[in-house]
């Protein structure tokens, strides 16, 4: 059956939402959700674990994977993702599944998987409790292949531990794990797990590497994680992280950056091997809308970021490349100015 569209319907976000929920779109896309809060396997990576779940924050579903924190989506950003498009194509491809006819302004009434709408309720932040043990040499091993000294640890306020409670529920750390503390909250980092490598129960507007930030610079670059934070200060270079690559800076974020600093860079990760390079497209789209420039480590150094260049190559050669590029951006910005001159 065909249907005509009312002039004020668009293909918008909000528009297809007054039409079709999260959960739906949810449901609809992700083959293994079957119900909020509930764990499940990734279908976006190989994941033998169920370590994925979708759950309600902030008045949004949304979907986390903790072994893989890169992963954290709306139901726009999840469709986006999994099909390779950005955001206006997966409204597309929203509008297109669903049979809405906001984008042709013929509605199409296709079969769609029926699903109830749950009651949503905000879920309780989690209690993350650990206990720290001493330093010890595998600490050294491992954080020194990042040039990252236990000082800089200290500094970022980063602790080895040998357990962990989440909610009450003990966890022991067979293998070297840290507690990252922020004002916010915890994250649990196993570095040498596959799987749980983190929990956390810090929100998505927590700024890693912000209060270490000096009162006042030239140069601040938004990163990819502590891990990178740290090793741009072991370069020289003050930094910040989100809490995921996925998300977009706030725009008080940046202006409040500004305000303290003459230039924000964005150093993401640089996912060679990956079609989809889901570090540089973010980085191009922050880099887009607040008009920064994006650093990007050359794909023939096979490193995707900064920790890793550092421990495939060396501090030099990673200090030569922040330069290089650092000099490169420097010089398209004054021939610019000159050619508008």
């Amino acid at each position: 059956m065909i249907q005509a569209r009312r002039s004020d319907e668009h293909l918008h976000s909000d528009i297809v939402l007054s039409r079709v929920s999260e959960y739906e779109i949810f449901r609809y896309f992700c083959r293994n959700f079957k119900e909020i809060d509930r764990k499940f396997c990734s279908d976006l990576r190989e994941d033998k674990t169920p370590t994925v779940s979708i759950t309600f924050y902030k008045q949004r579903l949304w979907y986390y994977d903790f072994g893989y924190p890169e992963h954290k989506f709306t139901c726009f950003d999840y469709v986006a993702f999994k099909y390779g498009t950005d955001f206006y194509g997966a409204l597309i491809h929203i509008d297109e599944c669903f049979g809405l006819g906001l984008r042709t302004g013929v509605r199409v009434k296709r079969p769609v998987l029926k699903v109830g709408q749950p009651v949503l309720r905000e879920k309780k932040r989690s209690e993350i409790q650990v206990r720290v043990r001493p330093w010890d040499v595998r600490d050294a091993v491992y954080w020194k292949q990042f040039g990252i000294s236990k000082k800089i640890l200290l500094i970022f306020d980063v602790q080895p531990i040998s357990h962990y409670w989440i909610n009450e529920q003990r966890f022991s750390c067979d293998s070297i794990s840290y507690r990252y503390r922020f004002d916010c909250g915890y994250k649990i980092y196993r570095p040498l797990e596959r799987d749980f490598k983190w929990s956390s129960n810090v929100g998505m507007e927590c700024l890693q590497g912000y209060p270490q930030l000096p009162p006042r610079g030239d140069t601040v670059v938004l990163t990819s994680s502590l891990k990178d934070v740290m090793c741009m200060a072991v370069l020289g270079y003050p930094s910040f992280a989100l809490q995921s690559e996925m998300f977009m800076p706030r725009e008080e974020t940046i202006s409040k950056v500004k305000t303290r600093f003459k230039e924000i860079i964005v150093l993401y990760d640089n996912d060679f091997d990956n079609l989809r390079n889901p570090g540089q497209t973010m980085a191009v789209k922050i880099c887009e809308k607040y008009g920064l420039d994006n650093i990007v480590i050359p794909s023939y150094y096979r490193s995707k970021d900064i920790s890793d260049l550092i421990k495939d190559h060396g501090l030099q050669e990673a200090k030569h490349v922040i330069e290089r590029q650092e000099n490169r951006h420097t010089y398209i910005k004054k021939e610019s100015t000159e050619r508008q001159e």
